[in-house]
């Protein structure tokens, strides 16, 4: 599938940017209801990008509420050159690289793998769910499989899951991650399809008992 954004998709994008950037504009002049609207707005998928990088569920809202204060007190930076939500979601993940520095400093501090709880979040385990008739045996492979994918991007180098989250969860372009991630496009295509390689690896075995299916 090409990664070429269509033209309809062009004038959505830019129409959501001038949104956040009347918006930002309104905040910076003092209007606190403006930023209301964009933490409303962006919350949940700043909450949802965090949970896949500290694996903790425990530390996303602090961490969000931490990026939060921080976009605030930035906003007069932003001149809209880019999209706002991918400025937004570099301050995420410096955010969240920072909470994790102050973890690993820690040593008392563990940082478990815990799947976020949320209904509207989209994972691998979707795409590994049964699609036709389900029976227990179904039921239990796909358990297996799906957490044996999570498992697998939790093992994953830093730079290639968060890599991996923002195009395979958040759905951005490989533009979009590029400056998130502060790294030419060519790395990013490079930690992406390393990222799947790994976790293909891991999960080909079960998925090939299950009547041929592949990741």
């Amino acid at each position: 599938m090409s990664d070429t954004p269509q033209p309809s998709n062009n004038r959505q994008d830019n129409a959501a940017n001038d949104s956040d950037l009347l918006l930002v504009q309104r905040t910076v002049a003092g209007d606190q209801g403006a930023f209301e609207l964009l933490v409303l707005k962006y919350q949940r998928r700043v909450q949802r990008l965090i949970g896949r990088m500290v694996r903790d569920v425990d530390l996303v809202d602090d961490i969000a509420q931490e990026t939060f204060i921080r976009a605030y007190r930035a906003l007069h930076q932003f001149r809209g050159d880019a999209q706002f939500y991918t400025w937004l979601y570099r301050i995420a993940v410096n955010t969240a690289k920072k909470f994790l520095l102050e973890l690993k400093r820690d040593q008392s501090i563990s940082q478990p793998f815990r799947p976020a709880d949320d209904d509207g979040d989209e994972t691998f385990s979707r795409e590994t769910e049964p699609s036709t008739d389900e029976t227990p045996e179904s039921v239990l492979a796909a358990k297996e499989i799906a957490m044996a994918v999570n498992a697998a991007m939790a093992a994953l180098p830093e730079d290639l899951r968060q890599a991996l989250v923002l195009r395979e969860i958040e759905g951005l372009s490989y533009e979009d991650i590029s400056g998130i991630m502060n790294c030419p496009i060519g790395t990013v295509r490079s930690r992406i399809f390393r990222a799947r390689e790994a976790i293909s690896a891991k999960v080909k075995p079960m998925l090939e008992k299950q009547n041929g299916k592949r990741w």
